[in-house]
C-alpha cells in the first residue's frame, strides 16, 4: 500500500511545473522581471519580507518575498529544503537557488539553496546596485527639477522655508521611498514623487489663479517629507518605531513647524495654513488625516497626490502587460491597453515654458513625454488570512508532487546532469 501511494505520488511529482522532462540549464544572474514557469533559476536578491508560518501538519516553511531592481515575486522555503535551516534574515542580501512555477496565475519560486552573500560573491556577479529597486529617472535632474519648481515661490518668507528644508533633508529626500509597498516604494520614490506633484501643482494652479500657488507647492514638499522618519532607508523600506506610533503626517508637520521657525518671518495665519495642508493631505479621517481637507489648496494638494501616486501604481501594473489586471492597491481590476510610444529623442517633462507662472501668468503647457516607468512587480496574491493559510497548504502539496509525508523519491538522473533542481550550482553553494 504504501509503495503504490508513493509511485502515485512519484507520478503526480512529474506532472507538475517543477519537475522536468528534458535538459534544463540553469539560469543564472538574470532579474527577477524575466522568469518565467519553469526556470530553474540561481543568482542574488534582496529578501524584503521572511516570515515563518506552520503548515497543517504544524511543520515549518518560510514565506519569502524576493526582490532586486527589475522587480519582486513571492518564495516559499518548504519544511524539507536544506535553506529552512539557511542563517539570513529580512532585507539581507542572499544567493539562492530554486524553481519558478504558476500557481493560481501567480509566479513563484520553491527555494531550494539559500545563504547569506560574502565578498567572494562579487566574482559571481553580485552586485548591490542591481537588487535594491530604484527610480528609473535621473535622481540629478529630479532634483533639479524640484529646485526649479520651488523657485517659483513669490513670497521670501515662504521660498526661504522651502530653500532651508531642501538644505536640511535633502539627502534624505534624495534615497527615501515615497511608501513601502504601495507606489513609488524604491529608492528615489519620494523625490520622484515630490517633483512630479511640484510640476503638476504648477500646471493645476496656472489653470485656477484664484489658487494660492506659493502654498500648494510647501505643500507639496511637506506633505510626504515625514516619511524619511517613518521608513527606514532602501533597502530597508520598513516602519520605524516614530513612524508606527506617530505616523508620517504628524511627523511632517512637526517637520514643517520647525523650519518655519529656522527660517524665520512666517506670519502665522499662513503658518497655520501649511499646517492644515499636511495634516488633511490623506484626504479623509479614515485614511489617517486628522482632519479633512478645508481650503481650495488643501483640495488641490490632496487631488494631485492621489492622482500621482496611482497613476504610479497603474505604471507599475503595466509592465506586466497590456489586457485586465487585479490592482491590489487600488483594490479593483483595471484594463490596461497597449502604452503611448515614447521617441527615443524625447525629453522629461519641464517647467520649460512655464516661467509666466512666476509672475501669475498661463502660458501654453510645453512638450512633454511619458516619463520613465517605476520597477516592474510581478502580482501579489489578495487574499485573506484565511484563504491565505489554505492556499500556502495547497502549495506545498503542489509543490511536493502529492499526499502530505509521502516521500517523493530522489530528483531525476537527467536534471543533476543538466544542471536541474537535483544538483547544487558549482561556486556558489559549494
Amino acid at each position: 500500500m504504501h509503495e503504490s501511494i508513493r509511485r502515485g505520488a512519484l507520478t503526480a511529482l512529474r506532472c507538475t511545473e517543477l519537475r522536468y522532462t528534458g535538459p534544463m540549464s540553469v539560469r543564472r544572474n538574470e532579474p527577477i522581471k524575466s522568469w518565467q514557469s519553469g526556470d530553474s533559476v540561481q543568482g542574488f536578491v534582496l529578501v524584503s519580507r521572511k516570515e515563518t508560518r506552520q503548515d497543517r501538519n504544524d511543520r515549518t516553511y518560510l514565506d519569502l518575498k524576493l526582490t532586486d531592481a527589475s522587480g519582486s515575486m513571492d518564495a516559499k522555503v518548504w519544511a524539507d529544503s536544506p535553506a529552512l535551516s539557511a542563517d539570513f534574515e529580512a532585507h539581507d542580501f542572499v544567493a539562492i537557488r530554486g524553481a519558478v512555477k504558476l500557481y493560481r496565475d501567480q509566479l513563484q519560486m520553491s527555494v531550494d539553496h539559500c545563504r547569506k552573500v560574502t565578498d567572494e560573491d562579487r566574482q559571481h556577479g553580485f552586485d548591490e546596485s542591481k537588487l535594491v529597486p530604484s527610480t528609473r529617472e535621473d535622481g540629478s535632474d529630479l532634483w533639479r527639477r524640484l529646485e526649479q519648481a520651488m523657485a517659483t515661490i513669490a513670497r521670501p518668507e515662504l521660498k526661504a522655508v522651502a530653500d532651508h528644508a531642501m538644505a536640511k533633508h535633502g539627502d534624505d529626500l534624495l534615497g527615501h521611498p515615497a511608501a513601502k509597498a504601495i507606489h513609488h516604494a524604491y529608492r528615489g520614490g519620494l523625490l520622484e514623487h515630490t517633483t512630479s506633484m511640484a510640476e503638476l501643482a504648477i500646471r493645476v494652479c496656472g489653470n485656477y489663479p484664484q489658487v494660492d500657488r506659493d502654498l500648494v507647492l510647501l505643500g507639496v514638499l511637506f506633505h510626504d517629507l515625514g516619511k524619511i522618519r517613518e521608513l527606514g532607508a532602501m533597502p530597508v523600506n520598513d516602519y520605524t518605531l516614530e513612524g508606527r506610533m506617530v505616523g508620517h503626517v504628524v511627523i511632517g508637520r512637526d517637520m514643517l513647524l520647525a523650519c518655519c521657525r529656522e527660517a524665520g518671518g512666517v506670519p502665522d495665519d499662513l503658518r497655520l495654513h501649511l499646517e492644515h495642508l499636511v495634516l488633511s493631505h490623506q484626504g479623509r479621517k479614515e485614511y489617517a488625516s486628522p482632519v479633512e481637507p478645508m481650503t481650495p489648496e488643501a483640495l488641490v494638494l490632496h487631488f494631485i497626490d492621489d492622482l500621482d501616486s496611482k497613476l504610479n501604481q497603474l505604471e507599475g501594473t503595466r509592465q506586466d502587460g497590456a489586457g485586465l489586471h487585479w490592482q491590489r492597491g487600488l483594490g479593483r481590476f483595471v484594463w490596461l491597453a497597449q502604452g503611448p510610444e515614447v521617441w527615443e529623442d524625447a525629453e522629461p517633462a519641464s517647467l520649460s515654458g512655464y516661467e509666466g507662472f512666476a509672475a501669475g501668468g498661463r502660458p501654453a503647457a510645453p512638450e512633454s513625454a511619458e516619463s520613465p516607468a517605476p520597477p516592474a512587480r510581478h502580482p501579489e496574491t489578495v487574499s485573506d488570512e484565511a484563504e491565505e493559510e489554505e492556499e500556502q497548504e495547497e502549495e506545498r502539496v503542489d509543490a511536493r508532487g502529492g499526499a502530505q509525508g509521502v516521500d517523493p523519491g530522489p530528483p531525476d538522473p537527467s536534471e543533476a546532469a543538466t544542471g536541474g533542481r537535483g544538483s547544487e550550482p558549482p561556486g556558489l553553494f559549494d
